[in-house]
């Protein structure tokens, strides 16, 4: 999204006749959360000093000192088409409200762009450049509820297929034309599209392939791609989930993440030769992501869901290991890949409940570190998946539970505070966030636990 000022967003509004200004923000756990004024206060002013809100609401500030206020990314402008009355959204930044208004560290857009500084401050290279795979579910109905003398789910999808749903075509692919108009809306948001097809999953699991840019832009446009999507499906009385895993023995659906770095414009994890013709530079940067795995599981699984998917017999990861097309593997290398600015990894573990700012940067930082210290994946006792071995190599698995990931955050998060990026006051809120959504979780009675115990 190209730059704008404010009189470039000025004759936006005159231009289309814009009613209303729709200011979005994650929060800190990652759900989308908007204000909305009248373009008349859409002023110089308001957008220096900006919109004041409860910080606390947000997941960031105690509720006895949670005044902050939003400031627009004139940047991000669009027409936002799920509105009724003529509305230009924008992202806005968390500040405090001190006469500088000084951004807040724990702004998940503000970290990503920290992170990416920390590469560049590094010297490794310019830019981390990202390529998301959506994955999600598309029912027909949908139904929950919890109770507490009462538990229950239930989804439904009119699709049937006798064996695994992989590219599907039509008629059987029943939602070919949504994905067609939600990718020409993404279009209108500037958010690109490589290709679309349904996924494995018999059951509406549906997939769209976005396509590279840098990392603030890729969360950008992953929040706007699932306001897209929920949109859409509202308005087609569809239950569309980004949920892991909402279906026993069925595929899961993650966020696959596509990723290289580049140097004054050039690919810096290609070399002639190399395993996989990837650079060492690039190898370094695996064995960061692998060393630091099972830490980086509570910011790219952060859900109990989460690592329902992360079970073998799905084409999930579950391992860490790399290799060449092993979607088993944490991360893959595409062997389809020819053009040398175009080698990359793809890691594989992410899913859609994670902030994806949050998400992208701890990747970036693992990677980054494994560049610093020269981390060789074998010595991180993650050999190739596809190399000789001597029967000795035992596979070391990602963790099985939220809780597990995040015992592992609390052990190894000294590589995301390097240039200051992650602050520890992040990572501490974080644990209690989701160490809470465990407890929630423990304290209730699952339905299948009446199958199994009910009668003991």
């Amino acid at each position: 999204m190209a730059d704008k000022n404010f009189a470039d967003v000025r004759e936006v509004i005159e231009s289309e006749s814009i009613e209303f200004i729709d200011l979005k923000m994650l929060d800190l756990a990652g759900r989308l959360h908007h204000i909305s004024y009248p373009v008349e206060r859409f002023t110089e002013e308001s957008c220096k000093d900006g919109i004041g809100f409860d910080g606390s609401s947000y997941g960031f500030l105690k509720v006895e000192n949670s005044d902050m206020v939003l400031v627009p990314d004139l940047a991000t402008q669009a027409r936002d088409p799920f509105r009724r009355r003529p509305t230009l959204s924008m992202f806005a930044e968390a500040r405090l409200t001190d006469a500088d208004r000084t951004p807040f560290d724990q702004d998940a857009r503000g970290l990503a762009r920290r992170a990416e500084q920390a590469l560049a401050d590094a010297g490794v290279a310019d830019k981390s450049m990202w390529g998301p795979e959506y994955e999600f579910h598309i029912f027909e109905e949908a139904e929950f509820l919890t109770e507490n003398n009462d538990s229950a789910f239930g989804v439904r999808s009119g699709e049937i297929f006798y064996s695994n749903a992989y590219h599907a075509c039509n008629p059987f692919d029943r939602y070919d034309d949504f994905r067609d108009e939600a990718c020409a809306v993404m279009k209108d948001f500037g958010i690109p599209v490589r290709y679309h097809h349904h996924e494995v999953g018999a059951q509406g699991q549906q997939e769209i392939e976005g396509w590279f840019h840098d990392l603030v832009t890729t969360g950008d446009h992953a929040v706007l791609t699932k306001y897209i999507l929920l949109n859409l499906a509202e308005e087609r009385d569809l239950k569309l989930t980004f949920m892991p895993k909402p279906l026993h023995g069925n595929a899961g659906s993650g966020w696959h993440l596509h990723q290289f770095l580049t140097k004054q414009g050039h690919n810096v994890f290609h070399e002639d030769g190399g395993y996989a013709e990837l650079s060492q530079t690039a190898l370094h940067y695996i064995g960061g992501i692998l060393r630091h795995a099972d830490a980086l599981c509570a910011l790219t699984n952060p859900s109990t869901n989460s690592f329902k998917r992360l079970v073998p017999g799905f084409e999930a990861p579950t391992a860490r290991t790399f290799g060449r097309s092993n979607r088993g593997a944490a991360i893959r290398v595409p062997s389809y890949v020819t053009d040398p600015e175009e080698r990359r990894i793809e890691y594989r573990p992410p899913d859609l409940t994670a902030n994806p700012y949050l998400c992208a940067s701890a990747i970036l930082m693992a990677g980054l570190d494994g560049i610093i210290n020269r981390t060789d994946p074998g010595d991180a006792g993650c050999a190739p998946a596809d190399a000789p071995s001597d029967g000795s190599r035992h596979e070391d698995f990602l963790p099985r539970s939220l809780d597990d990931a995040l015992d592992a955050l609390e052990d190894d998060h000294q590589f995301l505070l390097r240039g200051d990026v992650f602050p520890e006051s992040l990572i501490r809120r974080w644990v209690e966030i989701k160490r809470a959504e465990i407890a929630a979780i423990n304290q209730r009675p699952h339905p299948f636990e009446y199958t199994m115990y009910f009668d003991f």
